[in-house]
């Protein structure tokens, strides 16, 4: 099953500027990097090869290691191998997990300056170190991040395009939904929180005329890769990353979700922990969020790195892994989820879901903690901040995420008191549809994609 995917756009525009570079589609394994690359090639190209380095065989990589001063044999033996005939400008080749072979990532070099053909690349876990070792990183190399299906990309699926649309424009206009299509769109946007946007269980959920339970099948099938990737890692923080994985529900699931490393392990510090975040991060499997200690200054100079918050990159997989498989088979757990009525704290998944649905609009998210020494506790915790990214009017857009109907906003006065010349607009993420009261604007979650 193919679903319209937005990075599409993004494609079309690199391939538009004729070849200057190639581009690396960075993601998660099981996100759908190979699918859309497949697409891309059929529908822009009149002929495409798709190496698959998992599968490459002996004669495809000694043509990289033994005729790349030689590129007329090098294409001779590709088009040969792969029996496609290649053509000047319009062909392109797609280096498939290239992460497998370093060597063809390096080859960019030349390829790209011979100008014949384009080249897309996909690849999980790019930056860890014994995937770059020995070579050297092509500057005629560009990069975009893929990300599950967000939730405009869920509902597109789902034949509801007109409705983002609207919601859209109602976020534009500051202006609530028509009651009736607000709690619509807040039942997709749980749909979308159990299903999640892995295109496999996109499509079972689908498939299966809206079945969880399909949808489950696929995302644990999916988390089992996860696992078996983790088992092949280098031994010296194999154990760690392992450790984090496996307890990322129970992190989320403290008050204030912050990873203490002394209850994973009694005396760990970030330090012998900083390659087992990175690794997780750099898999895209996790979202990072970083403490940031002074938002007057800038987001990331005044990045705290010993305060991280660790996201499951898909909500839907978190579900899947924080029940195992007899705690959902009845379904009845789906039904509360839905119907919210779960009786465990569903804050974890409304607040990981809001920290996906930032990240896929291109945002990177901090959260603040000031410590009030007279009352011997945090006196404001904000969940999320985000900027403009603006180098000279530097705005800040700190959110709460509030996933009850009823709730207070103390934290966030405060935080807009203290701030208020760096504050760009101040939100509240809840289930309610869009209000405005004392300088905050109440959005529901499904708008997030929105800012």
């Amino acid at each position: 099953m193919e679903f319209k995917r937005h990075i599409y756009q993004r494609l079309l525009s690199w391939k538009a500027k004729g070849g200057k570079t190639a581009l690396l589609i960075e993601g998660a394994r099981r996100i759908g990097k190979s699918t859309i690359a497949e697409i891309f090639a059929r529908n822009e190209y009149k002929s495409y090869i798709l190496i698959d380095f998992n599968l490459v065989t002996d004669v495809v990589k000694s043509a990289f290691n033994e005729y790349l001063n030689d590129l007329d044999t090098f294409f001779l033996l590709l088009s040969t191998t792969y029996n496609v005939t290649l053509h000047r400008r319009e062909s392109l080749i797609i280096f498939d997990e290239i992460q497998k072979f370093p060597k063809a990532r390096e080859a960019l070099k030349y390829l790209v300056k011979d100008g014949r053909y384009d080249y897309l690349e996909t690849g999980s876990l790019i930056s860890i170190k014994e995937n770059v070792s020995g070579i050297t990183i092509p500057s005629e190399e560009e990069s975009v991040k893929m990300y599950p299906m967000d939730y405009p990309e869920f509902c597109e699926a789902l034949g509801e395009e007109r409705l983002i649309d609207y919601i859209r424009q109602c976020f534009d206009q500051r202006k609530p939904l028509e009651e009736g299509l607000h709690n619509k769109a807040m039942l997709l946007l749980r749909q979308y929180i159990i299903v999640g946007g892995m295109p496999k269980s996109v499509a079972a959920y689908i498939e299966n005329d809206r079945s969880f339970l399909a949808s489950d099948a696929e995302k644990r099938s999916i988390l089992h890769l996860y696992r078996s990737d983790i088992m092949k890692i280098d031994s010296r923080y194999r154990s760690r990353v392992l450790a984090i994985f496996d307890q990322i529900p129970g992190l989320l699931a403290r008050q204030d979700k912050r990873v203490v490393l002394k209850d994973v392990e009694p005396g760990a510090s970030f330090t012998v922990y900083e390659d087992t975040f990175f690794w997780l991060a750099d898999s895209m499997i996790t979202n990072e969020c970083f403490n940031c200690s002074d938002p007057n200054v800038g987001l990331a100079l005044s990045e705290t790195r010993v305060y991280i918050k660790c996201y499951m990159a898909d909500t839907g997989l978190l579900i899947s892994h924080a029940f195992n498989e007899n705690e959902l088979s009845d379904g009845e757990l789906f039904n509360e989820l839905l119907l919210k009525k779960l009786s465990i704290n569903e804050g974890m998944f409304f607040e990981n879901l809001v920290m996906q649905m930032l990240t896929a609009a291109g945002h990177k998210p901090f959260f603040y903690l000031r410590y009030n020494k007279e009352k011997h506790r945090n006196d404001i915790e904000i969940d999320f901040i985000i900027s403009n990214k603006s180098k000279l009017n530097f705005k800040i857009f700190p959110i709460e995420v509030k996933s009850n109907l009823h709730y207070t906003t103390v934290s966030l006065e405060r935080f807009c008191d203290t701030f208020k010349k760096r504050i760009g607009e101040a939100f509240v993420i809840h289930p309610k549809n869009l209000s405005q009261k004392n300088g905050i604007t109440y959005i529901p979650a499904y708008m997030t994609f929105c800012l």
